[in-house]
């Protein structure tokens, strides 16, 4: 489930696809999780989280969480507050099943990304143009986080991908999308499906810039040889499915500010580490 979680959050986040673009893309995610060991670790991890046990744990960190003593540790730590507080979200927001993003929010504007991510562990990511690195803001506690590289030669060893094109078409938001199906495996070997709906309509994107990017361990989010901007992907993994559909994009001015990490951010490491 980490693995896939860790796939989802790098496919979000390291989306920099503006070139001329300024505006904000809308995107859904569904999750199914179809691997019945893992459903069955996630059942029983809900069954032990619905434990009188496990809540009267829950109400004592809480209470723990509330003490001045506490409260000063953690605003002197600001890492290790975040990680209790979202250990509590996930407690409260029912389990596994919050680590599940609903959906995210991209804006762009001059090359530069920032992501929404939706769901009861929301995220904020920063992607600039000029940096090789993306962060995680925390606007709460007021710092930011950098978050794992990944280049072209992150996994020189992986098996380049078959990308086939089909003459499948649809209408994704009124734009004309054409079906491609992209066949790889992850860095660990595990054969994956992709179902990649592209559209040549939008003119303003910067493709050879998505096409830079990478997942997780160099594991690409858009192939050379395909046409167009994804609107829609569906991917099959051993764990399950993923559905992730754009439905809205909207253009916009923007403030640039809101691109930029603010001055009295402070940088934590990444819960895991850099």
């Amino acid at each position: 489930m980490k693995k896939l979680m860790t796939m989802v959050l790098l496919f979000v986040v390291l989306q920099s696809w503006s070139q001329g673009f300024e505006g904000t893309v809308k995107w859904t995610m569904k999750m199914e999780i179809t691997d019945p060991k893992l459903k069955a670790e996630m059942e029983q991890s809900q069954k032990k989280m619905n434990d009188p046990a496990t809540q009267a744990k829950m109400k004592e960190m809480q209470a723990k969480m509330n003490d001045p003593q506490m409260k000063a540790m953690m605003e002197a730590n600001p890492q290790m507050k975040a990680q209790m507080e979202n250990a509590m979200k996930m407690m409260q927001g029912g389990g596994m099943d919050a680590m599940t993003p609903k959906g995210f929010t991209v804006k762009l504007k001059g090359g530069n990304t920032l992501t929404l991510i939706e769901g009861a562990m929301p995220q904020e990511i920063l992607h600039q143009k000029d940096k090789e690195q993306g962060v995680r803001l925390d606007r709460q506690n007021k710092t930011y986080s950098p978050l794992p590289t990944y280049t072209a030669n992150s996994n020189p060893t992986s098996t380049p991908p078959k990308i086939t094109k089909t003459t499948e078409t649809a209408k994704i938001l009124g734009y004309n999308c054409v079906k491609y199906l992209v066949e790889t495996r992850m860095p660990n070997g595990m054969p994956t499906t992709q179902t990649i709906w592209t559209t040549t309509d939008l003119k303003d994107f910067d493709l050879k810039g998505l096409a830079r990017q990478r997942m997780g361990q160099g594991m690409s989010i858009f192939h050379e040889g395909m046409e167009g901007v994804p609107l829609k992907t569906e991917m099959t993994m051993k764990e399950g499915n993923m559905l992730m559909e754009v439905v809205e994009i909207k253009r916009e001015s923007l403030n640039a500010a809101d691109f930029t990490i603010p001055s009295d951010f402070k940088e934590v490491k990444s819960q895991g580490g850099r």
